[in-house]
């Protein structure tokens, strides 16, 4: 990752950071050890970062068993035993380090469906994500498959004029099914390297939600039996819990196989990726850290764990 890059992620996460170490802090003022009070102090941190009560738990167990073995802990452990703990914690989720912006298949098209709710930054997160691969060269076809909002199809043909890539829309109303079909047929008799496909945001009912997401992956694997290559769920970071509600509606209806964090940077609760991962054993692959087009970063456990604690 470069420098930029790292700094970014540093500025993005300094909301939390700040009030989840300034939480430590005051837990931790005065002691010479920890005891049962740091535990319960480190817990509401945990908790109030959005880490979620399940993880909060598992890895405040980890660090009593850490303070039973070695019956003595010193203060200045304690960060590098919880990093160590929150690293391991990301490994055991399926949770990668990404390098960078590549196609994860070598047949082309590479296909990703992109699901989440109205408002998560969705059409955004397909732009910022357009940019990239074009970045490294590839051809992007953006296909425009939340029919049924005017708004989402208008910008999302802004963001392809933006970004210089090839669009393809049947306009309002279409069936997203025929969109998503025709949009990897354009990508196969174009040429292109990557086709991203935008879902509806609506959340009605699971049974609605399940049979429009099966309909749309039927159709995809029609055309291209192998595709879609990846379910991408959206989530927006500063709903903190209601973005594992809606993890647990979409992984419901479909089997989503990596998770995009966008607005890290507008929210003190970045402990969500962490509860997110742990609770879906889903990897997340992007997170956005600032609203520039170069602002969406693969995720890179190492890398976040350690700016988290800089």
């Amino acid at each position: 990752m470069a420098k930029e890059q790292e700094e970014a992620l540093d500025k993005g996460l300094e909301k939390t950071k700040t009030s989840f170490f300034g939480k430590i802090s005051k837990a931790i003022a005065g002691k010479s050890t920890v005891d049962e009070e740091v535990l319960d102090e480190l817990e509401q941190a945990l908790i109030s970062a959005d880490v979620g009560l399940e993880t909060t738990v598992k890895i405040i167990d980890r660090l009593e068993a850490r303070v039973a073995k070695d019956k003595y802990l010193d203060i200045k452990e304690l960060n590098e035993i919880m990093r160590t703990e929150i690293s391991d914690l990301l490994s055991e989720n399926n949770t990668q380090d990404y390098e960078d912006f590549i196609s994860p298949i070598s047949e082309r098209p590479y296909v990703m469906l992109v699901v989440g709710v109205n408002g998560v930054g969705k059409t955004t997160t397909i732009g910022k994500l357009a940019f990239q691969f074009k970045q490294k060269g590839m051809k992007v076809v953006i296909g425009a498959g939340d029919t049924f909002r005017a708004a989402a199809v208008d910008q999302l043909q802004i963001w392809s004029e933006r970004v210089g890539c090839d669009f393809y829309s049947k306009g309002m109303e279409a069936d997203p099914a025929a969109v998503a079909y025709e949009t990897v047929q354009y990508a196969q008799n174009n040429g292109c390297d990557v086709a991203i496909i935008d879902t509806a945001g609506r959340l009605h009912t699971k049974i609605h939600l399940m049979n429009e997401l099966s309909k749309i992956k039927r159709s995809i694997s029609k055309k291209m039996e192998s595709a879609p290559h990846d379910v991408m769920l959206v989530l927006d970071a500063t709903t903190g819990q209601n973005a594992i509600e809606q993890a647990k509606q979409f992984t419901a209806a479909t089997e989503v196989s990596c998770l995009a964090l966008t607005k890290l940077d507008g929210t003190a609760k970045g402990g969500v990726a962490l509860g997110i991962s742990d609770q879906f054993k889903i990897p997340i692959k992007y997170i956005g850290v600032g609203e520039g087009i170069e602002m969406l970063q693969v995720f890179n456990k190492k890398i976040f764990v350690e700016s988290l604690f800089k």
